[in-house]
C-alpha cells in the first residue's frame, strides 16, 4: 500500500513537472514574439494569425504580420526545436560516457560540426553556388561525426575521464582555430558575416530552415524514446544490461549517430552554442527527481527549449538594438550549473 502510494506521488510529481515545462515553453514563446523593438501585444499576435488584421489600417496589420512570422516566430521555433535537440544531445553523451559534464560543446563535436559547415560554405559561396538546409546538415553531420569519432579513439587510449574531456577541449580549440581562420581570409561578405553564425545565434532563420530542423530532430528524438528501456539498463551497469538481452555494440552505435546528428543540425543553423548540453540534464534531474530515460528524455527536450528561448530572448533585448550571442547568455547561466556539479561530486567522493 505504501509503495502504490508512493508511486502514485511520483506520477503525480512528473505530470506536474511535464506541465511546468510545458507551460514555460508557451509563456515564452509569446514572449519572443512580441517583445522586441516593435512590442506586440497578445491581441495583435492572436489578431496576425487570422485575415483581418489586429489594427485598423492595412499597412500597420501588414508590417505586425510580416515581423512575426518572417522574423520571430521562425527564430523562436529554431530556438524551441534546437533548445530540445542540444538538452537530449547532452544526456545521450553523459548517458555514453558516464561523464557528468560530457556534452558537444565540451568534447569538441560542435566545433567540428562548425568547421566543416564554415568550410563548405566558404567554398560554395564563394564559387557563387547557393548551399541548401539539407546540405548544411550533411556537412555539419561530417564534421560531427569526425570529432566524435576522435573522441571515441582517444576514450580508448586514455585511462581517466577527465582527459577524455581535455582531448575533447583541445579538439574544439583547433576546429574553433582553423573555423576562425578560414572566415577571416574569406572575401565575399556574406561570408563574411559567418563570424556572427561562429559565436552561436538563432538569427537569420527562415521557415525552410524550421521544416529541415523539425524533420531531422523529430525522427532523431523519436528514435532516441524508443531507445529509452535499453538505456535504463546501461545507466545500470553493463553487466546489468547484457544480462538482460541489450546488445551493448548497437546501443553504443546508436548514441554516438543519434548524439552527433541532434548537435550537428543544431551547429548546421544556428552555430555552437555552449552549456546547454551540459546543464540541462542536470537542471531536469533535480526538477523530476530521477534518471529514468522515459522521464528525462522528454523532460531534457522540454527543459533544453525553455532554457533556450529564455535566454535568446535575454540575448536579443538585453542590450537592444545590440544583439549578443546566444552562447554568451547560455554561458552565464549554463556555467554555474557545471560548477555546481562539479563541486557536488567532489563532496560525495571526499
Amino acid at each position: 500500500m505504501r509503495k502504490q502510494r508512493q508511486e502514485n506521488n511520483k506520477i503525480t510529481s512528473d505530470i506536474i513537472g511535464f506541465t511546468l515545462l510545458a507551460a514555460a515553453v508557451i509563456i515564452l514563446l509569446v514572449c519572443n514574439l512580441g517583445i522586441g523593438s516593435v512590442r506586440t501585444p497578445i491581441r495583435d499576435i492572436l489578431g496576425s494569425m487570422g485575415r483581418g488584421g489586429a489594427y485598423a489600417g492595412a499597412q500597420a496589420s501588414d508590417t505586425v504580420r510580416t515581423i512575426l512570422w518572417r522574423i520571430r516566430m521562425p527564430r523562436a521555433m529554431a530556438a524551441l526545436i534546437l533548445g530540445g535537440a542540444l538538452g537530449l544531445a547532452g544526456y545521450l553523451l553523459q548517458t555514453f560516457f558516464h561523464n557528468p559534464i560530457a556534452g558537444p560543446f565540451v568534447l569538441g563535436i560542435s566545433s567540428g560540426a562548425k568547421l566543416t559547415v564554415a568550410l563548405v560554405m566558404v567554398f560554395l559561396l564563394g564559387s557563387g553556388i547557393r548551399v541548401s538546409s539539407w546540405g548544411m546538415i550533411a556537412a555539419a553531420s561530417a564534421g560531427a561525426f569526425l570529432a566524435m569519432g576522435f573522441v571515441l579513439v582517444m576514450s580508448r587510449r586514455v585511462s581517466g575521464m577527465a582527459m577524455l574531456i581535455v582531448s575533447g577541449v583541445m579538439i574544439g580549440y583547433i576546429c574553433s582555430a582553423v573555423t576562425d581562420l578560414v572566415v577571416t581570409f574569406a572575401q565575399d561578405a556574406d561570408i563574411v558575416n559567418l563570424h556572427d553564425w561562429s559565436k552561436g545565434s538563432f538569427s537569420g532563420i527562415t521557415w525552410e530552415n524550421v521544416a529541415v530542423m523539425a524533420a531531422v530532430v523529430a525522427v532523431s528524438s523519436a528514435a532516441v524514446l524508443l531507445l529509452a528501456k535499453p538505456i535504463g539498463a546501461y545507466q545500470t551497469g553493463e553487466s546489468y544490461a547484457v544480462s538482460v538481452g541489450v546488445d551493448l555494440r548497437r546501443l553504443r552505435m546508436a548514441l554516438v549517430l543519434l548524439s552527433s546528428m541532434l548537435a550537428a543540425c543544431i551547429t548546421a543553423f544556428a552555430g555552437p552554442v555552449s552549456f546547454v548540453g551540459i546543464a540541462v540534464p542536470h537542471l531536469v534531474k533535480k526538477i523530476f527527481r530521477t534518471s529514468k530515460p522515459l522521464v528525462m528524455i522528454p523532460g531534457c527536450f522540454l527543459g533544453g527549449s525553455v532554457f533556450c528561448l529564455f535566454c535568446d530572448l535575454l540575448a536579443r533585448t538585453l542590450f537592444a538594438p545590440t544583439e549578443l550571442s546566444i552562447s554568451t547568455v547560455t554561458a552565464v547561466f549554463g556555467a554555474p550549473v557545471v560548477l555546481a556539479v562539479i563541486r557536488n561530486r567532489k563532496r560525495e567522493r571526499g
